[in-house]
């Protein structure tokens, strides 16, 4: 692998707007320098005093140099499937991006901070600016704020990093959305034009059919992690048929699951079907023992056939709960499957249990309290509202539950949070229950987390 290891100098200004003066790039295996592309570019605007006065480059001096446009092929070809190094990467990438779009082409590759990667390789200094560190490093830095200086000893500083732990280095190169894997009718500009906020987002193919649903707190991220996967045969199939993005916010991460599942019931896409994996693997069943009383037991949901209490993301979520239940219920360890004898449990002995688990407690008495906590993860016959994030700060997500029946969610402006239950009612959009919305809503209630309930 080649690392093209590169510093500009530009104009100043933002991003957008910034030209390139100067650039330099030294391709580097991580040990040693293998070749060297150094120019003077004509910005083709004037070079600002302040900039001038940093950086020494002068209008005169670039004057007679390459336009960006005449380098530009060089330049690819020099770096090919190298990786882009920099110090403080964003701005010596983007730059680049820019300079190309503006040319109609999309520069894009894995790329790898210096600044980053020496913060978590080589904690503990006081400053990761290039000078700074360079200085403590003992690395020469000679011509600073000239992109050959700062690239040389950017390059040094890389060799330090790549020698000091190469397998944590190599671990946090960062990958782009890079054309040649993915459809060439795929908008680049509109990908990054998807909000980072929690909703659904589906994809289709170049003849507008939709091949895959997915939701995400991130949802921009989650699409970009999408469109660079690369790792899997499935990956790579389905990365290089997007051809358009769309999506719906839904604030409320309950929403977008339900959302989801409605959707992905509805339209049946092909990668859904394929790339398909139970999100809550582990249910949460209720049996009768020989004794008559009342054991829970976590189990994988695909062996059964009957409906789980609830369903847990994997098997030690759902032993924590059952630890919390043990607590909170006084429910023996043993009758919930966490403490497995022939004899009593250990709290038992310890005299946290009633002896359920040696038959000293009457099973009614110890069914009961299995029973509440069973009552309250079905909430049967319960009126109330799950109140969640909405779509922007001036709005309330609810979710409607009535006579322990899903009814439907809504959107509320957070103006009329004081106002009537049933002004409430008329903001929810009605949907139908079954059994993955009745899990979702299920698990929100059980966990709890950032949401409030309201009972009517």
């Amino acid at each position: 692998m080649l690392y093209a290891v590169t510093d500009l100098e530009t104009t100043g200004g933002s991003i957008r707007n910034s030209k390139i003066t100067e650039f330099s790039i030294f391709l580097t295996d991580g040990e040693k320098i293998i070749d060297e592309f150094t120019s003077l570019v004509d910005p083709e605007q004037p070079i600002p005093y302040f900039i001038s006065q940093l950086t020494g480059i002068n209008d005169e001096m670039v004057e007679d140099s390459p336009k960006f446009y005449e380098l530009a092929k060089q330049v690819l070809e020099f770096i090919g499937d190298a990786v882009f190094v920099a110090h403080n990467v964003g701005f010596d990438y983007n730059i680049l991006r820019s300079e190309y779009k503006s040319l109609g082409f999309e520069f894009r590759m894995e790329y790898l901070c210096t600044v980053k990667s020496s913060r978590q390789i080589i904690p503990g200094h006081a400053s990761y600016s290039l000078g700074k560190l360079t200085d403590e490093l003992g690395i020469e830095l000679v011509g600073r704020h000239r992109a050959r200086g700062d690239a040389l000893a950017t390059v040094e500083l890389f060799h330090l990093l790549f020698k000091e732990n190469q397998e944590k280095l190599l671990s946090l190169v960062q990958s782009d959305l890079i054309p040649k894997h993915l459809h060439p009718g795929l908008d680049f500009d509109a990908i990054e034009a998807i909000p980072k906020l929690t909703g659904v987002y589906k994809f289709y193919d170049e003849e507008s059919r939709l091949i895959y649903i997915g939701k995400s707190k991130n949802i921009r991220s989650r699409v970009q992690q999408h469109l660079k996967n690369i790792k899997t045969k499935k990956g790579i199939n389905m990365s290089k048929e997007i051809v358009r993005v769309e999506y719906d916010i839904t604030g409320s991460e309950a929403i977008a699951l339900i959302h989801e599942s409605n959707l992905i019931k509805k339209h049946k896409p092909h990668y859904n079907r394929q790339l398909r994996k139970d999100k809550y693997p582990f249910g949460l069943f209720a049996f009768e023992d020989g004794k008559g009383y009342v054991n829970l037991h976590l189990d994988l949901v695909k062996k059964r056939n009957d409906a789980p209490i609830t369903t847990f993301s994997n098997k030690n979520e759902g032993g924590i709960f059952l630890e919390r239940a043990v607590e909170d219920y006084n429910l023996c360890k043993k009758l919930v499957g966490l403490y497995p004898t022939a004899t009593s449990c250990f709290q038992y002995q310890i005299k946290e249990c009633k002896g359920a688990c040696i038959g000293e407690e009457a099973p009614e008495d110890y069914n009961q309290r299995v029973k509440r906590l069973i009552d309250q993860l079905n909430f049967e016959l319960d009126n109330f509202f799950i109140i969640d994030q909405g779509r922007d700060a001036n709005e309330l997500a609810l979710l409607m539950v009535e006579r322990g029946t899903f009814i439907g969610y809504g959107y509320l402006p957070k103006k009329l949070n004081d106002r009537s239950i049933e002004t409430w009612k008329e903001a929810i959009d009605r949907y139908q229950e079954d059994r993955d919305i009745r899990m979702i809503i299920n698990r929100m209630v059980r966990i709890g987390k950032g949401i409030e309930i309201r009972k009517f």
